[in-house]
Formats: C-alpha cells, sequence, structure tokens
C-alpha cells in the first residue's frame, strides 16, 4: 500500500491536527440558510404564483389535490434541476479502507434549492455539507469525527429546456472542515453540468464536474473531477431501481492512483409519512478500480425529505 495514495482519498491520514479558523461559521451559515429558505412563505424557493412547471418546463400531468403522486416525485427527486425542494441526507459506508480493513462513514447533507430568476431561467443551488466519521486507518494515525468541506453547485437551467433537461453552472469547495484532517485544507472552484432524458419510465444522465485549488493551506493543490451517471427506471406506486456510482478522478494522486470506479445499483420508493413525502433508497457498488488503501466496497443509504408545491 502506498501511503500518498491513501491520503489522496483520506485527506486524515495527515499529521496536522490544526482545526480551520472558519470550521463553525460556514457550517452554522448553511443550517440557517436551509432552515430560512425551507420556512419562508410558501416554503419554496420558486414562488408559488410563478413557479416552473415539472422538470422545468415540462407540463405535469394533473394529480390530486393531495399533491404530486408518488411516482411523479420519485421521477422529480432522480431530476438534479427539477423544481422541488429535497433535503437528502446520503449516508455512504465505505468498507475496507487502509490495511486495517476499516469502515468510513460519511454522511452528505446536501439541500437542492431551485430560484426562478426570470421567464427563461432557473438556478439550482445543490450544497453538499459532509459529516464524517473515521477510525484510525493505520498504526499510528489518529482518526477524527465532525464536519468537511462545504461544496456548493449553482446550476442556471432553463425554463423551457425540451425533451433534454440540462444546466450548468459554477461549483466550489470551501475548507470547512471541522477538523484539518476531514477536509483538504484548499479553496477549489471549477465547472459543473448536468443532463438528463426522461422516457416514460426512464431517468437518464448525468452530473459531472472539475475543481481546482486556487488558495489554502493543504498540503498539495487538488485537481479533482468527478463524475455520476445515473439511470433510474420507475415503476407505479413510487417504487424505482437506481444506479448512481461516483467516478472520480483525483489526478494530483501518484501514478495508478487517480481513479475510483464503482459499480453498482439498488432501489428506492417515495413514501409519505403523514403530508410529508419522503424518499428513501439503497444502493451498494464494489469499487472495481480504486487507489492504494481505498475502499473495497460502498452501502448508500439515502433518506430525502420532499418539499413539492402546493
Amino acid at each position: 500500500m502506498q501511503q500518498f495514495a491513501l491520503e489522496a482519498t483520506y485527506p486524515l491520514l495527515r499529521s496536522a491536527t490544526v482545526r480551520t479558523p472558519i470550521s463553525t461559521a460556514f457550517p452554522l451559515l448553511f443550517a440557517l440558510a436551509t432552515l430560512a429558505t425551507l420556512a419562508a412563505p410558501g416554503g419554496r424557493g420558486v414562488s408559488r404564483a410563478e413557479s416552473p412547471p415539472a422538470f422545468l418546463g415540462g407540463s405535469a400531468a394533473p394529480v390530486p389535490s393531495g399533491g404530486s403522486s408518488n411516482e411523479d416525485l420519485a421521477k422529480k427527486t432522480q431530476n438534479p434541476v427539477a423544481d422541488l425542494i429535497s433535503v437528502p441526507f446520503q449516508n455512504n459506508f465505505d468498507f475496507g479502507v487502509g490495511p486495517e480493513n476499516r469502515m468510513v462513514w460519511d454522511m452528505n447533507i446536501q439541500p437542492v434549492i431551485p430560484f426562478r430568476l426570470n421567464e427563461n431561467w432557473n438556478l439550482i443551488t445543490r450544497t453538499i455539507l459532509p459529516v464524517l466519521h473515521v477510525p484510525p486507518l493505520a498504526p499510528g494515525v489518529d482518526g477524527a469525527s465532525g464536519i468537511g468541506d462545504l461544496n456548493p453547485t449553482l446550476f442556471f437551467s432553463p425554463t423551457t429546456p425540451g425533451k433534454f433537461v440540462w444546466g450548468v453552472g459554477p461549483t466550489m469547495t470551501f475548507p470547512t472542515a471541522s477538523d484539518r484532517l476531514l477536509g483538504q485544507g484548499n479553496w477549489s472552484a471549477g465547472p459543473a453540468a448536468v443532463g438528463l432524458l426522461m422516457s416514460g419510465p426512464w431517468v437518464v444522465g448525468a452530473i459531472a464536474n472539475q475543481q481546482w485549488s486556487f488558495a489554502g493551506w493543504g498540503d498539495r493543490a487538488t485537481n479533482k473531477f468527478l463524475v455520476q451517471p445515473f439511470v433510474n427506471y420507475n415503476f407505479p406506486g413510487g417504487w424505482y431501481l437506481a444506479s448512481s456510482p461516483i467516478i472520480t478522478g483525483d489526478f494530483s494522486a501518484s501514478s495508478g492512483n487517480h481513479w475510483v470506479l464503482p459499480l453498482g445499483a439498488g432501489a428506492g420508493k417515495v413514501l409519505r409519512i403523514g403530508a410529508l413525502p419522503m424518499n428513501l433508497s439503497l444502493t451498494a457498488y464494489d469499487n472495481v478500480v480504486s487507489p492504494d488503501g481505498g475502499a473495497d466496497w460502498q452501502l448508500r443509504f439515502t433518506f430525502s425529505f420532499l418539499f413539492p408545491k402546493g
């Protein structure tokens, strides 16, 4: 096992333990902004009077007065730029990490909030705040638990996209980790894009971004690529099959340790607890390519709170 490759995947293997000066401010502002948006009149970033139709311009079929059907909501949750506020809690359990074959837990809190800019364009904000627990991964290496680096992404998407739904914009990473072992220690930014097609029960597309660091105190520069293809097949009643592996390339890692390539799938269902819609999914992925010391496989359990327009 190459120590450098393992550090590329889990930065806690670095020796520094200094806390970042902004580690408290950013998570607090993040939580307050999300709660304020959800508490606003109508509970949406897009006003009820001007809210775009389903899937950023496509007309939605009429549904009962109780709100969108579970099947309609399932498709919306699979569209990263849909006109739907959602607050997913994505729990990733990485198994077989490091020479001790440990399990790493990474819960990504990632609210998606749409805003109507004008009659032609929508803005969709997608922010990821990781909450991590990483045990000691190698002899003599400390573990850590806390908040990771904040990753907001802004997608600008046309209100009438046609059959092909798309969005483009910037993505950024802020060094907000509560413990420096849980973050890269860099300010990073780059382009992001999403595109998808919906046909009958199918929702197929991909979301991708590339980031480079431009400031910070990290041990090395950031040069990371991410693409997440997604394929979903929807059944009546809100059930669906899904595959959405997160493929990453770390081009600042040592040779032969750039890529993580998972393959797998799972299932999910949109249901209601009282009047509140929720989306639950469980998927598993085998890392057929990974850096030295990286995870062998991943179990992903996601539960999302959904706030459709009334």
